[in-house]
């Protein structure tokens, strides 16, 4: 059965979403299936993978209302290995709910796909306690600066809290440090700083370089993999790390 993967950080602007559509996109360079869940309310998974979040007719929000994921879940415009639970305008008040019904409805489709990466808000509310019910890795997205390493503590103790009460084979698989630019000392300081926090093992390797050509990605609503040479450090990046997760998710 595919594994189900959380990212999340509460923490926005660290580039979670980023982070969750070009493990998606590596994954489908690889020939392998994926489900990109969106369960962020504002909706950028939706957007980049190709969907408007106003004319989604079943979403997120519908699934955890116990709504079937069969009939929210459509093909992603990068792909067909990719297919995406959209989100929607309709998401937000659900922040307030019963964060078992997202892994009731993803357990039953788990088995077609070789991973499911859940895009969580950038908050520790109910929506993030849903996806982290749901998962069975948690890896946290940071970015080498001040505020992009504030909170880290609280992410962990989330995690820690719904393990104890709603998911106890949740696992932290570790973190993901994005858009890191090529020279930068206060980058150096504060990934030294995150070493301290959450120890040297636990940094996924290698870490996602700062380029314009993510961003040009994200806007154009394309695929990573789709620009061939003009990507290749990012799209080997995340080629690593899609192994590294796929790794995991067959232990």
């Amino acid at each position: 059965m595919g594994r189900i993967v959380a990212l999340l950080n509460q923490k926005g602007g660290v580039g979670k979403t980023t982070v969750t559509v070009g493990l998606a996109s590596a994954a489908a360079a690889s020939g392998q299936r994926v489900l990109v869940v969106d369960l962020d309310p504002q909706a950028s998974s939706t957007w980049i993978l190709g969907h408007d979040p106003a004319t989604v007719e079943v979403s997120t929000a519908e699934v955890l209302a116990k709504a079937d994921a069969d009939k929210a879940i459509v093909e992603s415009t990068w792909s067909p290995l990719i297919d995406l639970l959209p989100a929607s305008n309709r998401l937000q008040p659900h922040e307030h709910g019963k964060p078992k019904r997202l892994r009731n409805a993803l357990e039953r489709i788990a088995d077609r796909y070789d991973a499911i990466l859940i895009d969580c808000p950038p908050s520790l509310g109910n929506l993030t306690t849903s996806g982290l019910t749901a998962a069975s890795l948690a890896i946290i997205v940071v970015e080498p600066s001040a505020l992009g390493l504030r909170g880290i503590g609280a992410v962990a103790d989330v995690i820690d809290e719904v393990w104890d009460a709603h998911n106890d084979s949740l696992e932290l698989a570790g973190v993901i440090v994005n858009k890191v630019p090529a020279i930068s000392g206060e980058a150096d300081r504060r990934y030294d700083e995150l070493t301290r926090i959450v120890g040297k093992k636990a940094i996924w390797q290698p870490v996602i370089p700062q380029r314009v050509i993510v961003n040009q990605a994200s806007g154009e609503r394309r695929s990573i993999h789709s620009y061939g040479a003009r990507s290749a450090d990012v799209t080997a990046a995340f080629d690593q790390l899609w192994k590294k997760l796929r790794r995991i998710t067959r232990a």
